[in-house]
């Protein structure tokens, strides 16, 4: 069976939809100290809007003829150069902060991880929803 190759829009809108569930998610969940289930949730909404992201990068640099990457952090290096993302160091950090979690590493991160998604990274998110939008619409 064939499997359809997914347009960079489809990828965007897939993302766009998620980044709205992890926001709402988010701002439920700022209601005070987070529960161990509201903390994984709130991680797992993340991790999943982040995936889709790199996700819409990789659809739109094959779209034009970039690629392939050896992984998110090449992907996040490339993405900064193309003006895709407006912070590489921040998204950079995204991507430690998710190597970090793991739960291979006994080392705990999750309270600053929490912290870095509601007070930084749901915004890089939002912005790089913006970028692609007007890069889609060009």
């Amino acid at each position: 069976m064939k499997t359809v190759i997914k347009s960079c829009e489809k990828c965007l809108e897939e993302f766009s939809d998620q980044l709205v569930d992890l926001t709402d998610y988010a701002r439920r969940a700022k209601n005070g100290k987070l529960t161990e289930p509201q903390s994984r949730e709130l991680l797992k909404h993340f991790e999943e809007t982040h995936e889709l992201a790199l996700k819409v990068i990789t659809h739109y640099f094959k779209q034009i003829g970039k690629g392939p990457f050896s992984g998110s952090r090449d992907l996040t290096v490339e993405a900064f150069h193309a003006e895709l993302i407006d912070d590489g160091k921040a998204w950079l950090d995204i991507v430690i902060d998710r190597i970090q979690y793991n739960p291979v590493y006994e080392i705990d991160t999750q309270e600053k991880f929490l912290e870095n998604i509601q007070k930084h990274y749901i915004r890089l998110l939002q912005r790089f929803e913006e970028t692609m939008e007007k890069k889609l619409n060009e």
